[in-house]
């Protein structure tokens, strides 16, 4: 399957083309009879039900369902998974430069410490140096947290700004982000030393307002300044403050020091106060959205995580590839680039490139309607936030519309009026924003769930994984912050599930079943805590005291779990490696899989059970990007990191005590010469289970630095499991 888009028979000029993967009859193969595998298994667990019915065949019966259910939605990604690629040198027969559509990028942040201003002014240098005629970018730096010293960052990078987009342009360099660059050894380019230094110099000043959490009056230069600092009074507080829209750049007006024009570089805060709705990322993203459409309202909106920076000049170009094609620009809703990370250490020890959430799963979806939304690295088509591709809904101010033409600059009183009067905490109530126009609410999942709306409107989404990564961000180098993310996204998740807006039911009446089922593998995860608990725990306790649960080895039955294990396993890993990984980055990330079933998938079961009963909610909480030394040094080294007491590894570590008892038993029984042909199933999984739970050992017993496992852990998971392992041993084998 390939598709091109010439423009007319004489120029024939290629933007794009796509093609089904060659493995793609493979999985088609594979997938029916490896399903004929699961029916053979549940017709297994039907005759021994009839036998006898007991808890432990019971919660077999259950985990295996529940694997199935996830068998199936992932299989959804295998029957038609796609690679395109891009012509970007034919772009300007088909569109000249000056017709290249206007870009509005949005960027995100919430708090000056948790995420260094520093990050975010990297993340909007190296976007705003795109390849891309510069009056037609306008950046828009969202400031959740309200705070002046992530504005004085912005005024000090507009300055910079004027230096550092001609020294890009003129020396032709593809790392626009400067971090990045001046991180990099044997730097040659052209007055490189001199525009470090001045990077340097911006960098200590705005480091060292942070560190006060002030801003001195030696570093306001000038009245706008004044003027602007001037609204963070005594009662002026992250969570109680008016809108603030500062304009630092307008293209129309400050040029560069070679005398080219600027893009826009609008900083804003929506107005907060304590009956505020919405204080989550997406009711920031509904503020830009207004904000930008009363000042530019530019065709295509780009969102971006503020950690996410700008590793390829050329991505908008590559994206005006498939918005240029008439052949699917009619129902082209978004484009999504995967999400990409620097400093991963070789192994990914917390598998933190979610390869499959970010490359192979989205990859698959490409072939029905396309990916879902993943919050980062997306283009959107601003009128995909106002209905369906042929029943677009207007909002009631003609100035939001996405066909309005703004024809007064940024800085007209009138203009400015206007973006504070939409960004205001009120301007909601009573509206269609969050519920039928712009990003969804509802969900601390907001990406995911904006996705599923614009998908069951009609909308098509395109996914395009360029060999550079297009963005390179940040990424958690402590098991906690990995964790705590991935329980954040699950509550948000189980937030759809228990929707109106559930992916198999609602999803699967208006996209498909096989787009409700790619949907539902993400919408689910949280059940993989299940069936992972039930297969770390039961299985090994049976063993304790000899009991049986799975067929003896000189059973025919026995090759049965044999091939559905290593089949589901291999597969993976094929799939894993296809996509540019290692067989040890697999290895972690099925380890991870275990890990996050036995913690953050199962707390943030817990915690949505918990707020579901209006009994607590903990909301938002924004992932820390400050890096520890000592803990990079770790990270680097593959060393896991612990270091707290959470509640979330209390499962983990118990789940290691089990294993290693169970495993320690089975060996002591094989040594006293006992038959082992019923239990080498689960002697089996005692030993998978204790080699995944070797970084927890070495954390509990032999590690002394900060990132082991603490004490208190350690002691409590110890009782749960001998607990455990002792009323096993009291119960009669029969």
């Amino acid at each position: 399957m390939s598709t091109t888009n010439p423009t007319s028979p004489s120029t024939a000029a290629i933007l794009n083309t796509t093609h089904l993967l060659r493995r793609t009859t493979l999985n088609r193969i594979f997938a029916v009879i490896y399903a004929a595998g699961i029916l053979t298994l549940f017709h297994h667990h039907l005759q021994t039900l009839r036998h006898s019915t007991t808890f432990t065949t019971t919660v077999f019966l259950i985990a295996d369902i529940i694997l199935t259910f996830m068998w199936t939605t992932t299989t959804s990604f295998r029957l038609y998974p796609t690679d395109r690629k891009v012509f970007p040198e034919n772009l300007e027969t088909v569109l000249p430069k000056k017709d290249f559509p206007a870009l509005d990028i949005f960027i995100c942040t919430a708090d000056p410490y948790k995420e260094p201003p520093m990050n975010v002014v990297n993340t909007a240098l190296s976007l705003m140096a795109y390849d891309y005629p510069p009056e037609k970018i306008s950046v828009y730096v969202s400031d959740d947290g309200g705070s002046e010293l992530t504005l004085f960052a912005f005024f000090e990078a507009a300055k910079f700004a004027k230096l550092w987009l001609p020294f890009c342009r003129d020396n032709n360099i593809v790392e626009r982000c400067p971090e990045a660059l001046f991180r990099s050894n044997g730097i040659t380019y052209s007055d490189s030393a001199k525009i470090k230094a001045m990077y340097e110099k911006m960098k200590i000043k705005v480091e060292s307002v942070v560190d006060r959490g002030s801003i001195s009056a030696e570093y306001i230069t000038n009245e706008d300044e004044r003027i602007a600092f001037d609204k963070w009074d005594k009662t002026f507080t992250r969570h109680d403050h008016p809108a603030v829209i500062q304009v630092l750049l307008e293209s129309g007006q400050e040029k560069d020091i070679n005398g080219h024009p600027m893009p826009n570089l609008i900083y804003v805060s929506r107005e907060k106060n304590k009956t505020s709705p919405h204080n989550f990322k997406a009711g920031a993203l509904n503020t830009l959205l207004r904000v930008s459409a009363v000042t530019t309202n530019a065709p295509i909106v780009l969102t971006q995580d503020c950690d996410m920076y700008s590793n390829d000049p050329m991505t908008a170009q590559r994206m005006l590839c498939f918005y240029a094609d008439q052949s699917i620009r009619h129902n082209l809703g978004y484009i999504q680039f995967p999400q990409r990370f620097h400093g991963i250490n070789s192994a990914d020890i917390y598998a933190s490139e979610y390869k499959r959430l970010y490359v192979i799963n989205p990859g698959g979806m490409d072939g029905l309607k396309g990916p879902c939304y993943v919050g980062s690295g997306c283009f959107f088509v601003r009128r995909v936030f106002f209905g369906g591709p042929s029943s677009p809904e207007f909002p009631e101010a003609r100035q939001l519309c996405p066909d309005h033409v703004v024809e007064k600059p940024i800085r007209d009183q009138q203009v400015l009026d206007l973006a504070h009067e939409v960004a205001g905490s009120s301007y909601e109530k009573n509206s269609a924003w969050g519920n039928t126009m712009g990003f969804r609410y509802g969900s601390l999942s907001e990406d995911f769930f904006t996705g599923l709306h614009q998908h069951c409107r009609g909308w098509k989404s395109l996914f395009f994984h360029p060999m550079r990564p297009a963005f390179l961000g940040d990424l958690p180098i402590s098991l906690f912050d990995a964790l705590n993310q991935n329980r954040r996204w699950c509550i948000g998740l189980l937030e759809v599930v228990f929707s109106n807006y559930n992916p198999l039911t609602f999803g699967s009446r208006f996209m498909g079943p096989l787009m409700g089922l790619a949907y539902a593998h993400n919408a689910f995860w949280p059940i993989w805590s299940i069936p992972i608990i039930i297969y770390s725990f039961i299985p090994q306790l049976a063993l304790l005291n000899g009991t049986s649960i799975f067929p003896k080895v000189t059973s025919s039955w026995f090759y049965l779990y044999v091939f559905l294990f290593f089949g589901a396993n291999v597969q993976d890993c094929l799939d894993y490696m296809l996509a540019r990984g290692t067989f040890q980055q697999w290895w972690n990330d099925q380890r991870m899989w275990f890990i996050r079933g036995l913690s953050s998938y199962l707390f943030g079961f817990i915690e949505f059970s918990i707020k579901h009963l209006g009994i607590a909610s903990k909301g938002f909480h924004v992932t820390s990007k400050v890096v520890d030394s000592e803990q990079s040094k770790r990270y680097d080294n593959g060393v896991f990191e612990f270091g707290v007491s959470s509640p979330m590894f209390v499962p983990l570590a118990t789940v290691a005590i089990v294993n290693s008892v169970a495993f320690s038993s089975g060996i002591l029984q094989i040594l006293m010469g006992r038959n082992m042909d019923g239990l080498f199933g689960q002697m089996f999984l005692a030993c998978f289970g204790v080699i995944n739970s070797w970084p927890i050992y070495e954390a509990m017993i032999w590690r002394s630095d900060k990132g082991r496992i603490p004490r208190v852990i350690s002691v409590i998971s110890t009782l749960f499991a001998f607990t455990l392992c002792m009323l096993v041993l009291l119960v009669p084998n029969a």
